[in-house]
């Protein structure tokens, strides 16, 4: 017995040794990158820098959140059911950006990228597969949300956020997101949404070849991320 116990004390010294310089080398993903250059700016200025980079990581650099946005928009254009769709969105990256942000949940890029391609392919094909808009969709919606959320989190932090205004940046960040997809959302409404919505034709001409694109281009992605990134 008392041999038994020296070995099961051996093997945990053994899982120490190993677990504490791994604790160590994992500590610093944990704490968000700093951003020294803005640490003295003033408070507005760093408000309005963040929320250009919000908006400008959607448009034009966030091809893959653009196609997301759309592929909401495109099963049911109506213009209710589509910022239903995206306050479900809002809500969950919200939530996410803010705990990746402060070091609360940690996910790496090489998981998460994927995943969002997959987002992307799934939405294009429900909008194939689907005539009309179940209310599952609103829970997909916000479970894809939680993940682009880390991605937005994962991409502002190769820019910083600096001490003494973590959170205040980190909101104007996200309005300025808002407000890059309520554009993209608002545009697609009044060219495509408010006229021909209401058409027969509209799934067969624009919903359903929208989608094959959309979802060609994600399956692209998401062999890329997965295999070459």
């Amino acid at each position: 017995m008392q041999i038994r116990t020296n070995w099961q004390q051996t093997i945990m010294k053994n899982k120490l040794l190993i677990l504490i310089p791994l604790l160590f080398v994992a500590l610093p993903a944990f704490s968000h990158t700093i951003n020294y250059r803005l640490e003295n700016v003033p408070t507005s200025q760093v408000f309005g820098y963040y929320l250009q980079l919000g908006f400008t990581h959607i448009l034009p650099n966030g091809f893959d959140h653009i196609l997301f946005v759309i592929s909401l928009f495109l099963l049911n254009p109506k213009l209710k059911t589509v910022l239903l769709q995206a306050t479900c969105f809002t809500i969950a990256h919200t939530i996410t950006l803010i705990l990746s942000a402060n070091g609360t949940i940690v996910a790496p890029p090489a998981i998460i990228e994927p995943i969002i391609a997959v987002s992307i392919l799934f939405m294009a094909i429900e909008n194939m597969m689907q005539s009309e808009l179940k209310k599952w969709r609103y829970l997909i919606v916000f479970a894809f949300g939680l993940v682009h959320g880390m991605g937005f989190a994962s991409a502002l932090n190769d820019i910083g956020l600096p001490r003494d205004a973590f959170y205040s940046s980190l909101i104007s960040f996200n309005i300025g997101v808002e407000i890059g997809q309520a554009s993209i959302l608002l545009l697609a409404w009044f060219l495509v949404g408010k006229e021909f919505s209401s058409k027969t034709w509209y799934r067969s001409r624009i919903t359903i070849p929208a989608s094959m694109v959309i979802a060609l281009i994600a399956g692209f992605w998401t062999i890329e991320r997965i295999f070459f990134t």
